[in-house]
């Protein structure tokens, strides 16, 4: 599928090699890669300020010949346009009335829609604009003729496309976009989602760090994506140096940026998720708020409409990253500052449970599995930070009719390595005699393991881990993750769902593990620790309330529900931007499937071992919805515990509310359908 018809626009930034004062063979330079970009799918294509004729030529700006050379440019450009999709911004000096202004046009299919002229002029430093230019509000005109036709003139203009909705393009210059309030944040309140600016910015030491705070700040603040085009090779060196830096960022985040001072011409590109601009709006009240604080201001922008014409196309590869793991960062820097943010925040929320509480104790339950291994290892930490002793941490391995002797020896070295309170109680008595009353097929002998057989034994863990907290004057510590509430795999109430505090609550099983695989690299824990640790990450993912098959087989959670590596996907896109399930499946296929080894695909370096065709990813994405939506009251009765990623959390109290009886339907009709 296009991915035009996913949410998605291609925008491009080009930063030809440019030649002083020809506008002719800028013209030409410009043609060439706005059909480069044109023939890969962009919808719109950004170049430099003041780019067929060069932004360092000083006084020559006042001469005619040039201003007329540029204006036959331009037309040169508006009839190459014909037939094209994107929209092309190139930045020209026009005179308008009385002025000489410092201008970007806006080409579409051999049509000028409109012309913006700069509005800030920079006279400081190197900077002399205010010697050659008009400012935008000097503008007597609102419209400028070109080639016969009057198209609308000023920094007021907001470029909205008919037939891709979401699709509003806003243009400033340079200098726009670094004074406090730039217009594009004005257009931006007024429903502008693309933001371009067309720079000269020479270059100097420092600067190209800025620009990149600088754009993905503007981005952010905004909620937009922006296209930012600085002058490259050819401008003159006379007294300063250019490099050519173009990046597109989309709220907060660099999408792509050029090679700095690459000598050839450059065309970079990204896909911009229209849909996550318009949900991330939707849902930033705050927004609205100041829109409507200025809604004089902003009613007097301009809407120019246009149509792209056809979208279609074999354009089907996202020109951005879609990382596998969304809750997991995949630089190795940026993962370690995850990583220990998380365990800090936490701690910090055990901490001050303890302190509020006045309680000094906490009873857990360690099974030798994934969750229960992190919640102890807070615990530890947590101890450690209050300066309380470890023993203090009353640790409880529970071996059932399932339990393995792998789980049960790991959970037993985990606490005594850890020096931690640990004792093991053997529930399969009290198991028996709770069947027994419920006159179960298994009190008859009968291998009966059915929902009621693993919650017997759900149930009694929970039951004793809280009578053991009464006894000890301690709190229960919970060790559910993020993705088993998702899926509602968890006994409710009086089960593994219910805790007196969580500190897994908002953790993802993805995240889990790279958590507990960075603890190993990062920790101050024993070399006993690590190993276990080491061995709990490569065991199969499993309750352990099922015996093992006449095979040997034992019960894997992820044989029942599905990959939780692709159901913390479908989780991350469905509840963090309320994408439609065709989407998820879309960018779980860019992910997951066979485009996956694709250019524009990040992939972790454990992350090869496994693709999902698309009739795999839809299925387990059918079943998502389907758990999902029917296990919200589970969800609705949560414990307390902090929230730990922007991702969200699936508290009540905090990032989701949602009725308990709420059907799956229209989600799974969307998915099967394909519609909107």
């Amino acid at each position: 599928m296009s991915v035009y018809a996913n949410g998605f626009v291609r925008v491009a930034g080009a930063v030809p090699v440019l030649t002083i004062a020809e506008p002719a063979a800028n013209a030409a330079r410009t043609i060439e890669l706005m059909r480069q970009a044109a023939d890969d799918g962009a919808a719109l294509v950004v170049f430099p300020e003041l780019g067929l004729c060069g932004y360092s030529i000083d006084d020559l700006f006042h001469q005619d010949a040039l201003i007329d050379g540029c204006r036959v440019a331009l037309s040169e450009i508006i009839s190459a346009s014909r037939g094209l999709r994107p929209l092309v911004v190139v930045g020209l000096p026009m005179i308008v009335g009385d002025g000489l202004f410092n201008c970007a046009a806006v080409i579409r299919d051999g049509a000028v829609l409109g012309v913006v002229p700069k509005s800030y002029l920079p006279n400081y430093r190197e900077f002399y604009e205010q010697r050659f230019f008009s400012a935008a509000r000097d503008a007597v005109p609102d419209t400028v003729t070109i080639d016969g036709e009057e198209v609308p003139f000023g920094a007021d203009l907001i470029f909205e496309a008919a037939d891709l909705p979401g699709f509003a393009l806003h243009v400033e210059i340079c200098e726009d976009g670094w004074v406090a309030i730039p217009p594009s944040t004005w257009a931006a309140l007024g429903g502008a989602t693309v933001l371009a600016n067309l720079s000269g910015s020479p270059v100097t030491v420092g600067k190209e760090s800025y620009r990149k705070n600088l754009c993905t700040g503007h981005s952010a603040r905004t909620i937009s994506a922006h296209v930012y085009v600085a002058a490259g090779y050819g401008e003159s060196t006379t007294d300063l140096a250019w490099d050519g830096d173009a990046l597109i960022t989309e709220n907060g985040s660099l999408l792509a940026r050029s090679e700095q001072f690459a000598t050839t011409d450059q065309v970079i590109s990204a896909d911009i998720d229209l849909d996550r601009i318009r949900q991330e709006r939707m849902r930033m009240i705050s927004l609205r708020d100041q829109a409507g604080d200025y809604s004089d201001r902003l009613k007097s922008l301009r809407r120019i409409g246009f149509s792209f014409g056809e979208l279609s196309g074999d354009d089907d590869v996202l020109r951005r990253v879609v990382p596998r793991f969304p809750y997991v960062p995949a630089d190795s820097v940026d993962l370690d500052e995850r990583c220990a943010e998380v365990r800090h925040i936490q701690v910090q929320g055990l901490a001050q449970r303890l302190r509020s509480t006045g309680i000094d104790k906490i009873v857990i339950g360690v099974s030798g599995g994934l969750d229960s291994t992190l919640a102890l290892l807070v615990a530890v930490d947590t101890f450690d930070r209050l300066g309380l002793p470890r023993t203090n941490i009353l640790g409880y391995t529970m071996p059932g009719f399932a339990t393995g002797g792998a789980t049960l020896r790991r959970s037993h070295v985990l606490m005594n390595s850890l020096g931690v309170s640990g004792q093991e109680i053997d529930i399969r008595p009290s198991c028996e005699q709770m069947l027994a009353d419920l006159d179960h097929p298994y009190s008859r002998g009968e291998k009966v393991y059915d929902v009621t057989f693993e919650n017997v034994q759900a149930g009694e863990r929970t039951s004793h881990l809280f009578r053991l907290a009464n006894h000890h004057g301690a709190i229960v510590l919970g060790t559910g993750d993020l993705s088993e509430l998702a899926l509602g795999w968890c006994t409710y109430g009086v089960g593994d769902q219910m805790s007196h505090y969580n500190v897994n609550g908002s953790v993802p099983k993805t995240l889990i593990q790279h958590l507990i695989r960075w603890m190993i690299s990062n920790s101050h824990h024993s070399a006993e620790t690590t190993e276990v640790l080491a061995e709990i990450l490569d065991d199969v993912i499993s309750p352990e309330l099922v015996p093992a098959g006449d095979d040997g087989k034992i019960q894997s959670t992820e044989d029942t529900v599905g990959p939780y590596e692709l159901h913390d996907f479908f989780l991350y896109y469905v509840t963090r931007f309320g994408y439609r399930p065709t989407k998820v499946a879309y960018l779980a296929r860019q992910a997951w499937g066979d485009r996956s080894r694709g250019p524009w695909s990040e992939l972790l370096a454990d992350d090869k071992r496994n693709e999902y065709d698309t009739a795999t990813i839809e299925h387990w994405l059918g079943i998502f919805l389907k758990r999902f939506m029917g296990n919200q009251f589970k969800r609705t009765a949560m414990p307390n515990g902090p929230k730990i990623g922007s991702g969200g959390s699936l508290s009540p109290r905090g990032d989701w509310r949602s009725p308990s009886d709420s059907s799956a339907r229209v989600w799974l009709d969307q998915l099967a359908g394909g519609g909107a």
